[in-house]
């Protein structure tokens, strides 16, 4: 093969990548930690609000689980915590603390944040708003929920009367985190 042949087929190749990777469908991923189920109940939930809109390609992981690859290759990455004394998870914090940060490859990402709590007030918006602080750091684009119910992201409450028992999470905060998810996925599309 001569040498204009193997250049003209380097291009091409180098060509043929860069168009997958533009027509590659935008990924969410949804990255969370879930001692006692909780938590991954509303994980699903948000998965299933961002699968609804075509076009968009869910990773639903553990932050045990994640990658730094998936967080380079996830055009949103929504963060999910239990609440803990009003403010998020250590787990969730060590994996926020571990995300890459020199050159801001996450920067101009969407973020958004959901959050389970043992209670009413026990400090759901707080924890929102600690994890979309860490994404502002980032350089991240963060967004709320659907509207002004949900303005910081979604939660649900487990273990507090009239929201406790054997019974699985209301139905509404679960909608919550669909409205979530899909919001995200709508916004990531147009984007």
């Amino acid at each position: 093969m001569t040498n204009t042949k193997q250049l003209l087929l380097i291009l091409t190749i180098l060509l043929l990548a860069g168009m997958a990777k533009l027509c590659a469908q935008p990924t969410i991923l949804i990255s969370y930690y879930s001692k006692t189920g909780n938590t991954r109940e509303m994980a699903e939930a948000v998965a299933r609000g961002a699968a609804k809109v075509e076009g968009i390609t869910v990773v639903l992981k553990t932050v045990e689980e994640t990658t730094t690859d998936d967080l380079l290759n996830a055009g949103a990455i929504i963060v999910g915590s239990p609440v803990y004394n009003a403010n998020v998870a250590p787990r969730v914090q060590e994996f926020i603390s571990s995300w890459p940060f020199e050159g801001a490859p996450l920067r101009d990402k969407l973020g958004a944040a959901f959050v389970t709590a043992g209670g009413i007030s026990a400090g759901e918006e707080l924890t929102l708003m600690n994890m979309l602080q860490s994404m502002l750091i980032f350089g991240m684009i963060v967004m709320g929920g659907h509207d002004w119910t949900a303005p910081f992201g979604a939660s649900g409450i487990r273990g507090e009367p009239p929201f406790s028992g054997d019974e699985p999470m209301r139905e509404a905060f679960l909608l919550k985190g669909e409205k979530l998810g899909e919001r995200v996925a709508k916004v990531l599309i147009a984007l």
